[in-house]
């Protein structure tokens, strides 16, 4: 099975503003749906809610909202799988989360890491391709007022600083019937540019505790990769303010072929709501840091006609 990773995609605030005046596909350029369609399986983040309904979070700077057509831009670039474990699932309240799993149900989307009660936020979702079946578990640190209770609609979260590897986590990873299992987790602060200690710890604990992958984001940065953990997937879609010292308009799109041995990065440009493939010095900015980054973590990079290729064994 091979594997379509993009990090942070957030459809709300001026990327739904586009969405009202354009085609939901006008959101991804066509080369790098192209290169999507290549997996069996794509998976993001999503960082909003997708409704028409609720009311903004009390004590939050930023909430993103996205409409309900937005899915059609997720379908068309080929999503199979979202997660919703992170700080915006319920920037909008609880009937706005729900809108989402059912807007996103009925576009054919799976979803990880939020549920309308505890049990169904911390489910996995499991998808299988050319006899090989894959398990999806997502989970995030922060924040804790949005965790899903027995009887509340809410994120699957775990304290990953004071426990990297939880035992509810540990236990679902274990009992999954599956030949792979990937774990997606929204850790650690924003705008760093390499994983703090307690995210590589608990990227180590995952992976004991029998995680075939660990793919995480926050950081709306990539960050390097190390054997089986990709710590960072950075953005993929937004209409955020660009930091020109860290580049947070440049990303990278990974696929993973879990029969092989490493990966493949994509070089993006992120543009105001649009997501192409980098070229130029752009791309070549993007080699140089990711080949740094990797470098840090034990990782050898080669570029491969403009594919960057990591190998861990």
């Amino acid at each position: 099975m091979k594997l379509a990773l993009a990090g942070d995609t957030m459809l709300g605030r001026r990327v739904a503003e586009r969405l009202g005046t354009e085609p939901p596909e006008s959101l991804f350029a066509p080369e790098l749906v192209d290169v999507v369609h290549e997996a069996d399986l794509c998976l993001l983040n999503l960082e909003c809610c997708i409704s028409a309904r609720g009311e903004p979070a009390l004590g939050k700077v930023f909430h993103f909202r996205a409409p309900p057509w937005a899915t059609q831009a997720l379908a068309h670039l080929g999503v199979d799988c979202v997660t919703l474990a992170n700080n915006h699932a319920l920037d909008f309240g609880q009937d706005a989360l729900l809108d989402t799993l059912a807007h996103l149900d009925a576009a054919g989307i799976q979803v990880v890491g939020a549920g309308s009660d505890l049990e169904r936020a911390r489910a996995p979702a499991v998808f299988e391709a050319n006899g090989f079946r894959l398990a999806v578990l997502a989970v995030t640190d922060h924040p804790p007022d949005y965790a899903a209770a027995p009887e509340l609609g809410g994120v699957a979260y775990a304290d990953l600083r004071r426990d990297p590897a939880p035992e509810w986590l540990s236990q679902r990873i274990a009992a999954v019937d599956a030949d792979a299992v990937l774990v997606t987790p929204h850790w650690g602060p924003n705008m760093v540019a390499q994983p703090r200690p307690y995210v590589r710890r608990a990227a180590t604990a995952l992976v004991a505790a029998g995680a075939t992958l660990v793919a995480g984001h926050s950081a709306h940065l990539f960050h390097g990769v190390a054997e089986r953990v990709l710590h960072d997937l950075g953005d993929f879609l937004d209409d955020y303010r660009v930091e020109r010292k860290l580049r947070n308009d440049l990303g990278l799109l990974f696929l993973v072929d879990l029969a092989g041995d490493g990966l493949e990065a994509i070089p993006l440009k992120l543009e105001f709501a649009h997501t192409r493939l980098a070229e130029g010095e752009d791309a070549a900015w993007i080699r140089r840091h990711f080949v740094q980054a990797c470098a840090k973590l034990g990782t050898d990079v080669r570029d491969e006609d403009g594919r960057l290729v990591a190998r861990w064994r």
